[in-house]
C-alpha cells in the first residue's frame, strides 16, 4: 500500500464541506495531486469531454484500511472530480466510515434494473451533497467492485458523455 487515504469532512463552526483524499480536494492542482500521490500516472484523457482534459491514476492506496484505486480528473489544471474503486466485499466498512465522517446522507436509493432475457440486477447509491459538491457511493451486489465518485458541478453527468 502506498499511503493511507483520508477523506475529511470539515464541519466546524460553519466551515464548508470539503471532500478530500490525502489533502487533495476538489479544485486542487495537478502538482498537488503529484505531491500527495508520487506514484500517480498522469496523462491526457483518452476521450473528448467537457468535464476533464487530464487524469491521474494511482492503483495502490489504502482507503479507510481498504485497498483501493483512485483516479483524479482535471480540467484547466484543477481537480474537477475523483473516483475511488475498491472490492465490494469491503463496502460495509467504507460506508460506515463515510457515514461517521460525513454524517447522514442526503439520499439513499435502491434501483432494480430489468432487462428482457436477463436476470434482474440491483444498484444501490448513497449520496452526500453540499452546494455544488457531490459524493456518491455506488455498488451492485453481483459485481466485484464498488466505487465512490466525488465531483463538483455537472462533472458526474459530463465525464463519460460521448462527444
Amino acid at each position: 500500500m502506498r499511503t493511507v487515504l483520508a477523506i475529511a469532512l470539515l464541519t466546524a463552526a460553519g466551515a464548508a464541506l470539503a471532500f478530500e483524499v490525502d489533502g487533495v480536494e476538489l479544485g486542487a492542482s495537478e502538482s498537488q495531486v503529484r505531491s500527495a500521490f508520487p506514484s500517480a500516472y498522469c496523462k491526457p484523457l483518452e476521450w473528448k469531454s467537457r468535464a476533464a482534459e487530464r487524469r491521474c491514476d494511482d492503483a495502490r492506496i489504502s482507503f479507510v484500511g481498504v485497498q483501493a484505486r483512485v483516479t483524479f480528473f482535471l480540467r484547466g489544471d484543477r481537480v474537477r472530480g475523483f473516483e475511488l474503486r475498491f472490492d465490494a466485499r469491503d463496502r460495509a466498512r467504507v460506508e460506515a466510515a463515510l457515514r461517521s465522517q460525513w454524517g447522514k446522507p442526503s439520499a439513499e436509493n435502491r434501483n432494480l434494473i430489468q432487462r428482457k432475457g436477463q436476470k434482474d440486477s440491483e444498484v444501490y447509491k448513497i449520496s452526500w451533497d453540499q452546494d455544488s459538491d457531490h459524493a456518491t457511493l455506488t455498488w451492485r451486489p453481483e459485481r466485484k467492485r464498488a466505487w465512490l465518485m466525488v465531483s463538483r458541478g455537472d462533472f458526474a453527468e459530463e465525464i463519460y458523455r460521448v462527444r
